[in-house]
């Protein structure tokens, strides 16, 4: 009777040191995990907007990025998205940021993506990564979202060498001169159009 006690033991105890084992080398991938974050993680979505690659992003690079993509799309000039429109931005969207890809949805059902619901995201995750709330995301706070560090002479690489860096992307996004519209409205909302 004492025997049976003993015998139950010494298997749970072999059964404990046992333990996850390891698959043979031979069964092992050679391939490295992707990483997720190769398309900048949670900050990839804003990134684009840095005007200026100076690995700063402002409230005002991320307004005129913004309202220039919008505009670029809304090729009935009518200030609204169709459903078609939508779905060709999705589908370019996921071609180039696959997993990471924020579809422009029309919350509201009313057949129209306004600008509102276009720049939704971004402003939301915008605000999100500003901690200081001084109306700019600064490269610490771009990786702390996941955004890989600025090589220093990628930036340099990208400007023209014979006009001021920055100065014909800002132009060519806004559609002409005058300064980027001011942020958003006191609650807290995208700016109007």
């Amino acid at each position: 009777m004492r025997l049976l006690p003993v015998i139950l033991l010494c298997a749970l105890a072999l059964a404990a040191c046992g333990g996850p084992r390891q698959p043979p080398p031979w069964m092992r991938s050679a391939e490295k995990p992707r990483d997720e974050n190769y398309h900048g993680g949670d900050s990839g979505m804003i990134l684009k907007y840095d005007a200026n690659h100076d690995g700063t992003l402002t409230r005002a690079e991320l307004i005129a990025g913004l309202k220039a993509e919008f505009a670029a799309h809304d090729t009935h000039h009518n200030g609204c998205l169709d459903s078609e429109q939508a779905l060709a931005i999705n589908q370019q969207r996921v071609d180039q940021d696959q997993s990471v890809a924020s579809p422009v949805v029309d919350w509201n059902q009313d057949g129209c993506i306004d600008y509102t619901e276009f720049s939704a995201a971004p402003y939301s995750l915008f605000d999100q990564l500003d901690l200081d709330h001084d109306g700019k995301l600064t490269p610490k706070e771009l990786q702390r979202a996941g955004a890989k560090p600025r090589d220093p002479n990628a930036a340099q690489a990208d400007q023209p060498q014979d006009r001021p860096p920055g100065d014909d992307q800002h132009r060519r996004r806004r559609g002409g001169g005058g300064a980027p519209p001011e942020g958003p409205p006191p609650n807290g909302g995208p700016p109007p159009q």
